[in-house]
């Protein structure tokens, strides 16, 4: 099918007054193939193709761009000592958690490890909650005093600061939505360097056993901190790590594949029949966290062939572009609207007052009545509030 739109844009910001109206005839959706997915224990997996609609396509390009120009931010205002202590960033994985919530419902959760800004964002956060929790202040989205580790939304358990504790977590919200009798799963994420932990193989077991629904998924980005894969484990197939659990290994640098994917996966947790482990492989362009250069142990010829050959928004940009989905000039319009919503909110991240030092002890816990909790120094009270 194909629709008819108006395109108005101005060709230069300094003349106003020279002004374009573009008709263009664009296609409502169209068919791709997809990189067919590494199966273990599966006789069948994701689909090789699936159909974007052009609203889909506009939407998830949006918001892999925020997320891209929103960690670009905090990479500046980390830079600039306005954001403190330790900072994580995701840019280069955007298919990754665009992908991951297209293949989900609201209602379904997630719970990761500390690279969560993505996440904070795709889950339902503005980017100004997100960038105010960077640096502090009282109108970040865990009032100041979580930071960029410990991010929370509706249906969203946050990143975690310890490596591997999250898995565990993960498999006791699939438990509590078996318990509960409700058709939801559990995505729960950890990475490469953490995929060799103890407590993971724990959580297999448990969710095997139990049948639980829930998605466990190993962001492999190729390096634990400074470690690369090859030299951390000796199996680097993370989708068979599960053994007696399912698997799947996926292209997370292309969000059609992570989206397919998902449903798959998701699908065949509601249908009962226990958990299913996804391996996206990925890539961050930047170091471990804001501490790492990020190329003492990889060289930049090869994040920028990366860059040249997987970018994620540019692979989506270019299958919308040449399949008539969307125009070059109307994706840079796009971008221009992304780069005032992170400048917007990084105005307001670094104006807004900090939480006060009354607030110290405030909400410890969710329905107590209040009580003294003793600062640093013995002879300083705070009172707890919920």
């Amino acid at each position: 099918m194909i629709t008819k739109y108006n395109l108005l844009f101005v060709t230069s910001p300094l003349s106003a007054s020279r002004v374009l109206v573009a008709s263009r005839n664009f296609a409502n959706d169209a068919t791709f193939e997809i990189k067919k997915c590494d199966l273990h224990r599966l006789e069948e997996g994701p689909p090789v193709t699936t159909v974007l609609t052009r609203e889909d396509g506009l939407k998830y390009y949006r918001m892999m761009q925020t997320v891209r120009r929103m960690e670009l931010k905090a990479d500046q205002l980390y830079k600039q000592k306005i954001i403190r202590g330790f900072c994580h960033l995701c840019d280069g994985q955007e298919a990754c958690c665009v992908g991951l919530e297209a293949g989900i419902n609201p209602t379904d959760h997630l719970i990761t490890a500390y690279r969560a800004h993505g996440f904070t964002f795709t889950r339902g956060l503005s980017v100004r909650e997100i960038l105010a929790e960077l640096t502090g202040r009282k109108g970040g989205c865990a009032k100041g005093k979580g930071g960029s580790m410990h991010m929370y939304a509706k249906n969203f358990y946050g990143g975690n600061g310890i490596v591997g504790a999250q898995v565990p977590l993960g498999a006791g919200i699939a438990l509590a939505c078996k318990y509960n009798g409700k058709d939801e799963v559990c995505l729960t994420l950890y990475g490469d360097g953490a995929a060799n932990q103890g407590q993971i193989f724990e959580a297999y077991n448990m969710a095997a056993l139990w049948k639980l629904p829930c998605i466990f998924i190993c962001e492999n980005n190729r390096y634990g901190m400074g470690t690369s894969v090859e030299r951390a484990a000796a199996s680097t197939d993370y989708y068979k790590r599960g053994d007696f659990i399912p698997g799947l290994r996926v292209d997370g640098m292309d969000i059609l594949c992570v989206r397919e994917a998902t449903r798959f996966a998701a699908a065949y947790c509601r249908s009962g029949k226990g958990p299913i482990l996804m391996e996206l492989q990925t890539y961050r362009y930047h170091g471990h966290s804001m501490s790492d250069p990020g190329v003492s142990y990889r060289t930049r010829e090869e994040i920028q062939e990366v860059r040249s050959k997987s970018d994620p928004i540019m692979l989506l940009k270019d299958r919308m572009v040449n399949n008539n989905l969307a125009s070059v000039e109307e994706l840079k319009e796009i971008d221009v609207e992304v780069r005032k919503e992170i400048e917007d909110a990084a105005q307001f991240a670094t104006a807004d007052p900090e939480p006060p030092l009354e607030e110290l002890g405030y909400h410890i816990y969710s329905s107590d009545p209040p009580f003294e909790v003793r600062g640093a120094n013995q002879w300083i009270k705070f009172k707890s509030v919920s």
